[in-house]
């Protein structure tokens, strides 16, 4: 079976690969891909899509869907599969009564996803709430619990994006029955106090669909990886270069968060911005996220990733970092 992953990721391109596996449950997934990785091909384990751009040429790789899903709950413990729906999941929780990752609405992939990027919005990270996962080693096969102090958890990181390979089957969070913690960025994004987790999950959807950020078929803006650069973090000193009026919020070592997407439409890269005729370009809502208007290839979404790291460099001193990964390149 093969499929174009145009098809099967939100930035909407790349191309087939040799190979595409479905795994539906834990045990399929896991049988999949040490069945791949004895075989010594080139793999890609591809959950909701959100979080990549794939080259236009895959014919090398063979791609495995986490499918699997299911939820598991003991308490305000919940063991979620890989593969299943994230957003789904904080409606899940939130139906429930239970409060820890209702900020986090709206944002598109898969549970198994999740702690790879260590996901983030308005003040709540899912390393606040997870408590173990369940990971097959990459080459060997071997299938580990990992706990969260284990897991390298920063500032949309973690250890899987510094060499620790494999896939992740399950993901174990400890929510809590209590109401949800004030959350400030949202509160003052919105201008009034949101209370309960329902409230919190409708106000964070409609900004989200605001800018852009909630998969909309009819909307062209959506058809992005969502924010594709990180908020660079720097030191006390050197934000006081960067004009007072630009966004930054102090961290609690004394380092200083800036506004990626400040930096990008101070640079004179406004919303909608593109290069020539390519069909890449950044989104018409929001200056963060670079969208496909139709047809873009990998590699117009490429140069123009690349030209506003550069054009930001140049007029700011700084090193844009993009979220998503490059897969095939």
């Amino acid at each position: 079976m093969t499929q174009r992953l145009s098809e099967l990721t939100t930035m909407q391109v790349g191309g087939s690969p040799a190979e595409l596996l479905e795994a539906h449950s834990r045990d399929q997934l896991i049988d999949y891909v040490t069945g791949v990785w004895a075989t010594g091909d080139d793999w890609l384990v591809l959950g909701g899509g959100s979080n990549i751009v794939a080259a236009d040429d895959l014919g090398h790789l063979t791609v495995i869907r986490t499918l699997n899903r299911g939820i598991e709950r003991n308490g305000n413990l919940l063991r979620v599969q890989a593969g299943e729906n994230w957003d789904e999941f904080v409606a899940f929780t939130v139906e429930a009564g239970l409060t820890g990752v209702e900020a986090l609405s709206g944002i598109p992939g898969c549970v198994g996803a999740a702690p790879v990027q260590n996901i983030g919005a308005y003040g709540q990270e899912v390393a606040d709430t997870i408590v173990r996962l369940e990971f097959v080693e990459y080459p060997s096969g071997d299938i580990r619990v990992l706990e969260a102090k284990e897991l390298g958890f920063g500032y949309r990181d973690s250890i899987f994006k510094h060499g620790r390979a494999g896939v992740i089957t399950w993901v174990e969070f400890e929510l809590s029955d209590q109401p949800p913690a004030s959350l400030d960025r949202l509160n003052q994004a919105i201008g009034r106090e949101v209370a309960t987790s329902a409230e919190i999950r409708r106000e964070v959807l409609a900004t989200r669909a605001s800018k852009g950020m909630v998969l909309d078929p009819a909307d062209r803006d959506t058809a992005s990886c969502g924010s594709f650069f990180t908020n660079p973090i720097v030191s006390d000193g050197f934000s006081r270069s960067i004009p007072g009026d630009a966004p930054r919020w102090l961290q609690p070592d004394g380092t200083v968060k800036l506004s990626a997407a400040w930096l990008i439409e101070n640079s004179g890269l406004g919303k909608g911005f593109k290069l020539g005729d390519s069909r890449a370009a950044l989104s018409t809502k929001h200056a963060l996220a670079i969208t496909n208007r139709g047809d873009a290839t990998a590699e117009q979404v490429r140069e123009l990733a690349s030209f506003i790291q550069l054009q930001v460099a140049n007029r700011w001193g700084v090193n844009l970092v993009p979220e998503p990964n490059f897969v095939g390149f």
